[in-house]
């Protein structure tokens, strides 16, 4: 677990005075997770959003040692190109064998669950060593609050708007963590901005694995999210609380819940937002309803992955197989090779 006091010494890698709106849940997420590499130097990519566009306003910066601005859908391919030059230049000798630098690709959920989807499962199948964040707040915030991938059943945004034919989006966000896990990488977990020590060990975790890693963070928009710009900690902390965003990870392919309290009813989550107001109409029960359902769906699933994890074990252990090696990229025969350049 995290140690609040070591954290308080680590350098910061993302200063403060740049332009991303009061109560970001987005440079809350970076601070936390860029905390997980220690003192080691990190190298960043970011796709084009508010994180970009509001901490590299030319001629300043924000970002602490190396940063790379690469098109919306393009981190994860940004960073597979940086992490493979810094191995070709260990192997031709001109940097030093022992020189360790951390690799991390921040996206939102635009251009992770959607336009970057692609980009991102190439460079998991090709086993880039690097830590991929999607900073989730759940619609295109800097183009102008439009639906996603990830935008929630029944949310208002500017594409999915509410009116009596339609009540905001109509569609159920993708499992992208599942999504991702799928990949068989080492390592994949979701995790919150509220829950700082859940999440700075994770990133911990990840960036001491080698091979690809992923984190999905839930990090509200107050202004998309329709709240006060000072609560959008305490509305992760609710999304954590109604399972509406589980905690857990994925390591070598056993999934492991990591917060796994009493649950509080959806309403608690979606009353304080804007986008959710006109759910509390009278006439629109049914949709709270079925926002319900699928929530406890989706974590009656996480429970069966977690249940068959021990299963998937002890199936490996009676048929002699190892689970999948630390650099996630082989099993002990060697058969799969990482991405050689």
């Amino acid at each position: 677990m995290a140690n609040i006091k070591q954290l308080s010494e680590l350098p910061q890698r993302l200063s403060p005075g740049h332009s991303m709106c009061g109560g970001c849940g987005a440079t809350i997420a970076v601070r936390q997770i860029l905390m997980g590499a220690g003192k080691t130097p990190v190298v960043c990519s970011a796709a084009t959003g508010c994180l970009e566009v509001s901490t590299t306003t030319f001629p300043f910066t924000s970002w602490e040692g190396g940063f790379i601005h690469n098109t919306f859908q393009s981190s994860a391919a940004t960073m597979s190109g940086v992490e493979a030059a810094f191995r070709g230049l260990k192997r031709a000798g001109k940097i030093p064998a022992d020189k360790d630098i951390k690799f991390v690709a921040f996206g939102g959920d635009g251009g992770t669950y959607d336009i970057g989807l692609q980009a991102l499962s190439g460079a998991l199948e090709r086993g880039h060593d690097f830590l991929y964040v999607c900073y989730d707040n759940g619609a295109y915030m800097n183009t102008g609050i439009q639906r996603s991938g990830a935008t929630p059943y029944s949310a208002w945004t500017t594409t999915s708007e509410v009116g009596d034919a339609v009540p905001g989006k109509r569609h159920f966000e993708k499992d992208l963590t599942s999504i991702v896990a799928a990949h068989h990488i080492p390592y994949a977990a979701q995790a919150s901005i509220s829950n700082w020590n859940d999440l700075v060990t994770k990133a911990t975790k990840a960036m001491d694995i080698d091979g690809p890693t992923f984190l999905n963070v839930l990090a509200p928009c107050p202004r998309g999210w329709r709240v006060p710009f000072d609560q959008a900690v305490e509305i992760a902390k609710l999304g954590v609380q109604t399972n509406y965003w589980p905690l857990y990870e994925v390591e070598n392919d056993v999934w492991k819940l990591t917060e796994n309290r009493r649950k509080l009813p959806i309403e608690d989550f979606l009353r304080p937002q804007g986008r959710f107001r006109h759910l509390f109409k009278p006439g629109n029960e049914h949709l709270i309803k079925e926002f319900q359902t699928n929530v406890d769906r989706h974590y009656a699933y996480l429970q069966a992955r977690v249940a068959g994890s021990e299963a998937y074990k002890d199936a490996l252990e009676e048929a002699g197989l190892p689970l999948i090696s630390d650099d996630g990229l082989a099993l002990e025969s060697g058969s799969v090779q990482p991405f050689q350049q």
